[in-house]
């Protein structure tokens, strides 16, 4: 017993030192245990290893039962956890900011382009983001740090060790839960002051509609078209404005749609999907990781530019940059009046008629 309880601590230590998951140590202990059981199966009783393993095959039996009950138990838990994760309650807001926000945001609130009103106006935003993955993740991030008032997030996926390179936002200890409530639980966590809704299912056409006119201004990370293009029809329809993104490898661009007031849609620049052949998943391909992080803040960026009329946007221009060659373009881009899309939103917004 004392032999197997050292080989136990010395895997475990190995396992901190190497800064291994804490399912990779369980998993080692769980090896451990099980090749113990296997020489009490396969030696001969009274054997030297036998005896200096317990003697007895039912003890480590009964161990290993017992762990997988314990294991059972705490992944229902998990599970049921992720399923009732409380949504932030929404903070009371008074007519002024507290000293707390105050000091919080007084970066932006010295800032001429922002001030005071700009801050409020953040306050009183409402964003949904689409997307809690690569451009996601940050984007959110500086959403809540900035002071946006409502912020809803949807995705259906959840937390795996993979998205760690690069979906800052997630950490460890949050595999297997819902992207959703990982980010909710961070975003809170860094910004009491905000309200987060957060949305684990995937968003399709049956709830677009009712859930995007909940809010004043969208915000595009997904990773396919099939959503592309839904979150796109659905912004043209109630006229909100979109910030959408997309990333592969070494690249990134960005750009606003928002043909309520004369810019084209996403579907007037791309207006159908590739072949899939030629744009490859990152799974596939690969994908630099900080690259999200540099174009989701962008969104951000635009975002507040948007929320506060701050500046110049990116509305009727492309914004592409190339990480591998630090390079950035600009391409101007104009709406198309044969769009099936927004054809009768461009009309109306430059002509003032309806079509």
């Amino acid at each position: 017993m004392i032999m197997v309880g050292a080989m136990a601590a010395a895997l475990w230590g190995i396992g901190t030192v190497m800064k291994a998951p804490y399912h990779a140590r369980w998993t080692m202990l769980g090896i451990l245990l099980v090749s113990v059981m296997m020489l009490h199966v396969v030696l001969p009783a009274g054997h030297p290893l036998r005896l200096a393993t317990g003697g007895d095959a039912r003890l480590w039996g009964l161990l290993i039962a017992f762990g997988f009950i314990v294991a059972a138990y705490r992944r229902g838990l998990a599970r049921l956890r992720a399923r009732v994760t409380p949504v932030a309650a929404p903070v009371v807001r008074a007519g002024s900011f507290s000293d707390t926000e105050l000091n919080r945001y007084a970066r932006h609130i010295v800032l001429r382009e922002i001030g005071g009103p700009g801050q409020k106006a953040l306050r009183d935003a409402r964003v949904l983001v689409v997307g809690a993955g690569g451009l996601g993740a940050p984007a959110l991030q500086y959403l809540a740090a900035a002071g946006v008032g409502t912020i809803g997030v949807i995705d259906d996926d959840t937390v795996e060790n993979a998205n760690l390179q690069r979906q800052v936002i997630h950490t460890d200890k949050n595999i297997g839960m819902p992207k959703v409530h990982s980010a909710a639980a961070a975003m809170v966590a860094q910004n009491p002051f905000v309200t987060v809704r957060p949305y684990h299912r995937r968003l399709t056409a049956q709830i677009a509609a009712e859930l995007c006119a909940e809010y004043d201004l969208v915000l595009d990370g997904s990773d396919n078209f099939t959503t592309r293009y839904l979150v796109n029809a659905t912004a043209v329809a109630q006229g909100i404005p979109l910030i959408a993104a997309a990333l592969t490898q070494w690249e990134g661009q960005i750009s606003l749609y928002d043909p309520a007031h004369g810019t084209p849609c996403y579907a007037c620049v791309f207006p159908q999907a590739p072949d899939p052949a030629l744009v490859p998943s990152c799974a596939e391909a690969g994908v630099l990781g900080p690259l999200p992080g540099v174009i989701g803040a962008m969104m951000a960026v635009e975002a507040i530019k948007q929320i506060t009329q701050a500046g110049d946007g990116l509305a009727g221009r492309l914004l592409i940059y190339d990480a591998l060659y630090a390079q950035t373009r600009t391409i101007a881009i104009k709406p198309q009046p044969d769009c099936p899309v927004c054809a009768g939103k461009v009309l109306t917004s430059s002509t003032g008629v309806s079509p």
